[in-house]
């Protein structure tokens, strides 16, 4: 899986124009298209599969509006992140979200797990984006903390890239995650801020 833009005629223009790089350093071809799948909050998806010309291995090019392996876009789920954040429950976050109660519990859990390693990979991409951002300020829990560490990388990239890197906290989250902000860590999917942005095409 490589992370792309959220632009399906801008991924598929960059695809074709060879601007495209897989995680091995060989230049991506089209190869076709995943199955079609339905995502809550952006619709029905079908996204571009590419070729490696160099390991020959195939990827799907995920937007970054999604999470790896998730039927809910990144900013349904950062809405009851942030909601969890300010101290609501499951139940009143999956109401006020028309979502599961399982699912949002599943979120909820997934993130809790993985909030300490995101509060120090975000907080070490905003120390890169920003060097004078100076200290965060604790938030009240782990998952607080760290979705306070995802909304400050987002503004300093806004200070820093302005237009260019205009995303939401969430699609800079999914990118810099690789799609794997609930994901369960294991050696290949731990996050990576040694490039911020890199993954994103």
């Amino acid at each position: 899986m490589v992370m792309v833009g959220s632009d399906p005629v801008e991924v598929d223009r960059r695809l074709r124009a060879g601007e495209l790089a897989c995680p091995c350093g060989g230049g991506l071809s089209p190869w076709g298209h995943a199955r079609q799948r339905l995502v809550h909050g952006l619709g029905v998806l079908r996204p571009r599969r590419a070729r490696c010309d160099g390991c020959r291995v195939t990827h799907v090019l995920l937007a970054v509006s999604c999470l790896l392996r998730r039927a809910d876009a990144g900013e349904v789920i950062g809405a009851a992140l942030r909601a969890k954040a300010c101290g609501a429950g499951h139940r009143s976050i999956a109401a006020r979200l028309c979502r599961p109660l399982s699912t949002v519990r599943g979120w909820l859990r997934a993130f809790a797990r993985n909030a300490e390693q995101v509060r120090v990979a975000f907080t070490a991409l905003l120390v890169e984006l920003d060097p004078l951002s100076g200290p965060l300020t604790p938030a009240g829990s782990g998952c607080a903390d760290a979705v306070e560490a995802i909304g400050a990388c987002a503004a300093a990239a806004r200070r820093r890239l302005g237009v260019i890197g205009a995303v939401s906290a969430w699609q800079l989250a999914s990118a810099v995650s690789g799609g794997r902000l609930l994901a369960p860590p294991g050696p290949t999917e731990s996050i990576n801020t040694s490039w911020p942005l890199g993954a994103v095409s």
